[in-house]
């Protein structure tokens, strides 16, 4: 498929680049957006929850009543989970969420994802996002010149780039990644996708 390439301020160049059909028009997999989207999420959990079992809290492990005889139910220890300051029940311990997909399932997640912003028309290619000063107008200016003030926009850079970072980071509505760390859960999460023109061969080389 072809698409008209953009500048900055939202006028067409004239330049139209072919996006490969192999990872923008295929049948897209629900199911592996699903997976990897849930390993993207799982991954960054901590997993650093912790609580103290009875085995772990300081305390006297002395017989604290006789068994028999108080008209009370026995208690062996002052650690037992239904005492003040006792110890967790089935607390939380640390542990790791991470999941492990196939490099070919993530691969299909990524190129079903592309799909659906393409089928919907919401990928903008732009000829650069090169700007001389930090500044977060830039950003703003960019959304409204394209008129996608309302919509969660990701851009895709062929390299890192300083000052579109710095420029975007105080806007919670704006995502800035490089071609190659480009993930189904960024896809997915925002409703415009704006490419780098450059940045098209360097993850279509790795997905096609």
């Amino acid at each position: 498929m072809k698409v008209s390439v953009y500048n900055k301020s939202g006028e067409e160049t004239g330049k139209k680049v072919e996006l490969n059909n192999s990872i923008f028009q295929i049948e897209p997999n629900d199911h592996a957006i699903y997976l990897d989207c849930k390993q993207y999420m799982a991954n960054r959990r901590q997993g650093t929850h912790s609580s103290k079992h009875r085995g772990m809290i300081a305390g006297s492990t002395k017989k604290i009543k006789r068994q028999k005889g108080t008209g009370t139910a026995r208690a062996g220890s002052i650690k037992n989970p239904l005492f003040r300051g006792g110890g967790r029940v089935f607390g939380q311990e640390p542990r790791l969420y991470h999941i492990k997909l196939n490099k070919k399932l993530k691969r299909l997640a990524r190129k079903s994802a592309l799909t659906y912003r393409a089928k919907d028309n919401n990928i903008f290619v732009v000829d650069n996002f090169n700007y001389d000063e930090i500044k977060t107008k830039n950003i703003i200016g960019l959304k409204n010149n394209f008129k996608i003030n309302d919509k969660k926009v990701l851009i895709i850079v062929a390299e890192p780039n300083k000052n579109v970072y710095l420029s975007s980071r105080n806007l919670g509505d704006v995502n800035i990644v490089t071609a190659t760390e480009l993930s189904t859960y960024d896809i997915m999460w925002a409703s415009i996708l704006m490419i780098e023109e450059k940045s098209i061969d360097v993850f279509e080389n790795f997905l096609a």
